[in-house]
């Protein structure tokens, strides 16, 4: 393979490493805010009612982050029915084909998220809620994110091209 294409799968999937293990640690300060709600709900008698939409909004940052991470480690969901029985040539060959579709979902998602978070910019987009947060950031995350798994489907791509070629990527 061309070295310009071992370099853009190094580079993304490192990236895509670093961001992922980074999106790992989410998990904690989701269960540290959700403590946090419950402490002072039962404990102190003094509910805070911003701590359950911090969650789901760590925990959509944790889904939309860790997203390339999980290609990478080849945890997403698959139909294995043929898929297992393949060789690994073919399996590759099969992914060269299914990427594309990848592809196509994710920009449409791109697109949707790009525009959403062009409105929440435009118009100060806060959500609806005792806490009234804002809409900014966790729609920016969602745009970085689909754009990683983006980057990360296409080295997926080339990764499938030179198994399906018989070529290497160092």
């Amino acid at each position: 393979m061309p070295k310009f294409i071992c370099l853009y799968v190094k580079y993304v999937d490192a990236i895509s490493i670093k961001v992922g293990r980074a999106t790992m640690y989410l998990i904690f300060v989701m269960i540290g805010v959700l403590l946090l709600g419950a402490l002072t709900r039962n404990v102190l008698h003094m509910p805070l009612s911003w701590t359950v939409e911090m969650a789901q909004f760590i925990i959509t940052a944790y889904y939309i982050a860790g997203g390339a991470y999980s290609m990478i480690l080849r945890e997403h969901v698959r139909m294995d029915l043929i898929y297992d029985h393949l060789s690994e040539k073919n399996r590759a060959r099969m992914d060269l084909v299914t990427t594309f579709f990848l592809l196509f979902y994710l920009l449409v998602m791109l697109f949707g998220a790009v525009s959403s978070t062009m409105y929440a910019i435009e118009y100060g987009q806060r959500n609806f809620s005792q806490w009234n947060p804002s809409m900014i950031p966790i729609k920016v995350i969602m745009v970085a994110g689909i754009v990683l798994m983006i980057l990360e489907s296409i080295s997926f791509f080339f990764k499938d091209l030179a198994i399906a070629t018989g070529n290497k990527i160092s």
